[in-house]
């Protein structure tokens, strides 16, 4: 989606989402526009919402996950560490499942819907993984699955709310993922459940 009431020749990005992962994105079209969207991602009433394919079922149905984590950027990998770590950042979300399928090829996959509290580096897939249920086709964060080479990741960005910079009124937009494996093994893959 495209915000802003006057057109400049250059967009600018608002957030981003890690290369492998699919979904909505938003670019604001001035840069005061792009200056009251990144103010809400910096306050967190700029919501985010994922649908993940994951390895396994967890143990809660819902939960919320805290970490402390740390960007590696010469190996672009971020880790989980004690949070006294010098460097280390608070990194939140909660998970709902959706449903979980039994299958032949790769045992339990769970679909969960994922609120993201904060936007750290490779947070989703880390926080995950370290819970015990990486997303399914995550070479980074996945040792399981490194041996099948590559396959997309299964996390989708479904659902981005947040107030309009050009009426000042809260605006969600909401798209189903790819109707392709493994997202489309489960009966229904809800943006809002």
């Amino acid at each position: 989606a495209f915000l802003s009431e006057s057109f400049s020749s250059e967009i600018f990005l608002v957030h981003r989402l890690d290369r492998p992962i699919g979904g909505i994105m938003i670019f604001a079209k001035n840069k005061k526009s792009c200056a009251f969207l990144s103010e809400q991602i910096r306050e967190k009433t700029f919501k985010k919402t994922y649908l993940a394919v994951v390895c396994g079922t967890p143990q809660k149905s819902e939960d919320t996950l805290i970490d402390y984590i740390i960007k590696n950027q010469r190996l672009n990998l971020s880790k989980s560490v004690h949070k006294n770590t010098p460097g280390a950042k608070t990194a939140e979300l909660s998970y709902k499942i959706i449903d979980t399928i039994e299958t032949d090829d790769f045992g339990s996959l769970s679909l969960l819907k994922v609120d993201l509290k904060t936007g750290r580096h490779h947070q989703i897939r880390l926080q995950l993984s370290n819970a015990g249920f990486p997303i399914w086709g995550d070479t980074k964060y996945n040792v399981a699955l490194k041996r099948h080479g590559y396959v997309k990741t299964a996390l989708f960005s479904s659902s981005i709310e947040f107030t309009d910079p050009a009426t000042n009124k809260l605006v969600k937009y909401e798209i189903s993922p790819p109707d392709e494996f493994p997202f489309n093994i489960f009966k229904e893959t809800p943006i809002t459940q």
